[in-house]
């Protein structure tokens, strides 16, 4: 019987990984790299190589020290492995989304002791929105989140079985150590915060008091000090004003992007990147609410309450807000709902219908909704016939899925799970009549195959970094009342009429890529002085010849 269990369990880490890669990985080489975010990580790997350096990251033939080195890393293997191209740059994102996944499971299956349970859990996590887009993207978040995940789950390995308790500790400070290699400091702020908040309020902060914790903060600081001691010690004050200053303190009082900055950002954030599990994530904190005050809370519920509060609040009191930061407290969102999904389905079936129902009704107005949007937006919509299929195709399998659960609604969050595997599909297939408007691939292959761009390209900000990744070329930025970055890049951004039109003099011959105001902007700009030619465009990004007229 024993053995039979055994088994049981292999067979559904099996299947997970499967679904997991399926969901999480299948096809991330369809889609070129896109702008801005994904050409910036691969684009500071390319150029490590290029620099032959595994130490220092490079971008714009420069040192830039927005993010630590641990990413780049991973994307330098990954290169090794698969060479420099999209599956090569977003293999390990997708592998560390993998292990997270398994993660959950495990630790489930440790402190609930129900596979079942345990399995919808990690199944939920692996396929709400947020996590699905982090895994098959090039940023930061989803590798940090995961030596986050591995963090709190060493601690709670340790604090729910006293035997693991040492080596609980000790890796909850190594994974700790990799989350700071690989965002910073948050990451030992935050597993930090969360486990003194959950002892504090079990008054068992004495807990930690042991030989395990010393061991675990010296491998700490021999694993996450040296790279930062090495990069001071060389770069000095230039990365203690980036890193320090610019990416974490002036983020936490200046809004990057100010439309962003508002209070309702990561609570609607939160509940719309859940989906489909939005309205279950919602259910779940009631009932978790009920559980307390009723006093039939597990520590386990206590932790992950604590987990989600305390990375929201982290991230809630700074100005510069983006969704990906708080991708931390997704395991445990997923977590919490995992257990909700479990217990209803059993005992309040009439509930779980109900908001499977309502989940399925918001993917038919998802559907209807974005074939509305094509009408009104037609220039992007290459092959309209495709699309129009597709929303007819996946309305009907909603319908058939509303048919069957009503008779069996245990059956329900996997029928709302199949839905994004489809739309996943259909984005990979249908990529070809959107992927020109969000890379710079194809403009940049137009270049290179037809022109001989020997001198610096003129680009619009927003391309500017997928076409150095994607030419390797010296690039300059038209600035066409647009800002810089917000971590300054060391190439020339030209503001005024006389420093475009000097520009221009200096080079016989300007290839520029520009979105479609700045190449109206730089044709009154030219003038008489210089003849502008347009070569081609792809999707937003116009390629555009400039050459002083004689």
């Amino acid at each position: 019987m024993k053995r039979m269990k055994v088994n049981n369990n292999y067979q559904r880490i099996i299947i997970l990984c499967l679904l997991a890669f399926v969901i999480l990985m299948l096809g991330n080489n369809f889609l070129t790299l896109t702008n801005p975010d994904e050409v910036f990580y691969a684009g500071t790997a390319k150029e490590m190589i290029q620099q032959h350096t595994w130490s220092v990251p490079y971008l714009f033939g420069e040192p830039q020290f927005e993010k630590p080195i641990f990413t780049y890393w991973l994307l330098r293997i990954g290169f090794l492995m698969f060479g420099v191209s999209s599956f090569g740059a977003r293999f390990f994102p997708a592998l560390f989304a993998i292990l997270g996944v398994l993660v959950v499971y495990i630790l489930c299956s440790r402190v609930y002791a129900d596979k079942a349970k345990s399995f919808l859990c990690a199944f939920v996590l692996m396929t709400s929105g947020l996590y699905v887009g982090l895994a098959r993207t090039v940023f930061t978040d989803m590798i940090f989140s995961v030596f986050i995940l591995l963090s709190l789950a060493s601690f709670y390995f340790g604090y729910h079985d006293r035997k693991w308790k040492s080596l609980g500790i000790v890796f909850f400070f190594v994974f700790s150590a990799f989350a700071v290699l690989t965002k910073g400091p948050l990451g030992f702020i935050i597993p930090v915060l969360i486990v003194w908040i959950f002892l504090t309020v079990r008054r068992e902060l004495t807990f930690l008091f042991c030989r395990a914790s010393f061991l675990g903060a010296g491998l700490f600081l021999l694993i996450a000090v040296p790279w930062y001691w090495f990069i001071i010690s060389r770069f000095g004050n230039d990365f203690i004003k980036e890193f320090f200053y610019n990416d974490h303190i002036r983020r936490l009082l200046v809004a990057e992007h100010k439309s962003n900055d508002k209070w309702y950002f990561y609570p609607f954030s939160m509940a719309l990147c859940m989906f489909p599990w939005s309205i279950f994530t919602a259910a779940s904190f009631i009932y978790l609410l009920k559980k307390f005050k009723n006093k039939t809370a597990q520590p386990m519920h206590l932790f992950l309450l604590c987990w989600v509060t305390a990375v929201f609040a982290v991230f809630q009191i700074a100005h510069s807000k983006l969704i990906s930061y708080v991708m931390p407290l997704f395991p445990a969102l997923a977590m919490i709902t995992g257990d909700f999904i479990h217990e209803i389905a059993s005992a309040a079936k009439r509930q779980l219908l109900a908001i499977s129902l309502a989940t399925l009704a918001i993917f038919i107005l998802l559907a209807l909704g974005l074939g509305v949007a094509s009408f009104k937006y037609s220039m992007y919509v290459s092959q309209p016939a495709l699309l129009y299929g597709f929303i007819a195709f996946f309305i009907a399998v909603i319908i058939a899925q509303m048919a069957i659960i009503r008779k069996n609604p245990v059956f329900s969050p996997y029928a709302s799970a199949l839905n994004i595997f489809l739309l996943v599909f259909f984005i990979f297939f249908y990529r070809a009549n959107f992927e020109e408007y969000v890379s710079s691939a194809h403009s940049s292959e137009y270049l290179q195959k037809n022109y001989a761009t020997d001198g610096i390209i003129l680009c619009s900000k927003s391309f500017a970094r997928g076409v150095r990744f994607y030419t390797g070329k010296e690039i300059a930025i038209f600035r066409n009342g647009k800002g810089n970055f917000f971590s300054p890049h060391p190439v020339p951004f030209l503001g005024t009429n006389e420093e475009v039109r000097g520009f221009l003099a200096n080079q016989p011959i300007t290839y520029c890529v520009l979105d479609k105001s700045s190449l109206v902007n730089i044709e009154g700009v030219a003038g008489d002085r210089f003849k502008c030619s347009l070569l081609k465009n792809f999707g937003d990004e116009y390629i555009v010849l400039i050459k002083p007229n004689i």
